[in-house]
């Protein structure tokens, strides 16, 4: 019996490390698991809803530990949610056959391995304003729709966005990403709750290792320099978006 947990103790160990590296920049790792998902075999029926679940365990820390070092702003985040809470809902009240899903996703994963691999360190403006309202809703319902159709919490594209239009500083665009992702991955799994059916047995398993690299990203996520752990997981991600792609 301890044979067959092998592959199941693997992908744990491998979401330990991507939610460890994710939560120390205030993501909650679901392009990383869902990456991790695709090179380890799992189908893409249960990728969606697992990936869903694991955001909602991780970002629920992560946001308490951004909010509690007071690393937050609700006007910077609530146009972003206004729009993309219902959209995200829609995006997930979508079944997509595995012969569209899993190209969508690969282009997913590139995108956010674009963001991870970007060649400068990515730097906020030094005088930063609030998101106008309109834009916000309308990015938000973007970021909200394709997040509910992949099952990612958006924060790979919403982290960006903030700090290139200079809508945040860099500690505080980690923060909302935090929040939005729990709300967003929330929103996203309601869409389709009978999707939860294909939750893998093993799914304790990884909570306990997404949150045990939880505690340990957003404990050393201050102190440490993650410039090349990121690009190295950005090297993953590009692995796995191109084995869903089917490029080989």
């Amino acid at each position: 019996m301890l044979p067959s947990l092998g592959p199941e103790l693997a992908l744990a160990a491998c979401m330990f490390v991507g939610a460890a590296l994710y939560t120390s920049v205030g993501h909650a790792g679901a392009s990383a698991y869902i990456a991790m998902m695709a090179l380890f075999g799992v189908t893409p029926a249960a990728m969606r809803p697992t990936a869903l679940v694991l955001n909602i365990v991780v970002a629920s820390f992560t946001s308490w530990r951004f909010i509690r070092a007071d690393l937050f702003r609700w006007r910077t985040l609530w146009p972003f949610l206004l729009g993309a809470m219902p959209l995200a809902f829609l995006g997930g009240s979508i079944k997509l056959p595995g012969e569209v899903y899993r190209p969508l996703v690969g282009v997913v994963l590139l995108l956010g391995a674009a963001r991870l691999l970007w060649p400068r360190p990515v730097r906020s403006a030094l005088e930063w304003g609030d998101p106008p309202i309109p834009v916000g809703v309308l990015c938000g319902a973007g970021i909200g729709l394709l997040s509910g159709l992949t099952g990612t919490g958006g924060g790979i594209f919403l982290s960006p966005l903030l700090m290139f239009a200079g809508w945040s500083d860099v500690k505080t665009a980690s923060g909302v990403a935090a929040v939005f992702i729990l709300v967003i991955s929330i929103f996203g799994l309601l869409g389709n709750l009978a999707s939860v059916g294909a939750l893998p047995s093993d799914l304790p398993i990884y909570i306990g290792a997404v949150m045990l690299g939880a505690l340990v990203g957003t404990t050393l996520g201050i102190r440490l320099p993650t410039n090349v752990i990121l690009k190295a997981l950005g090297l993953v991600l590009v692995v796995a978006g191109f084995k869903l792609i089917g490029v080989y």
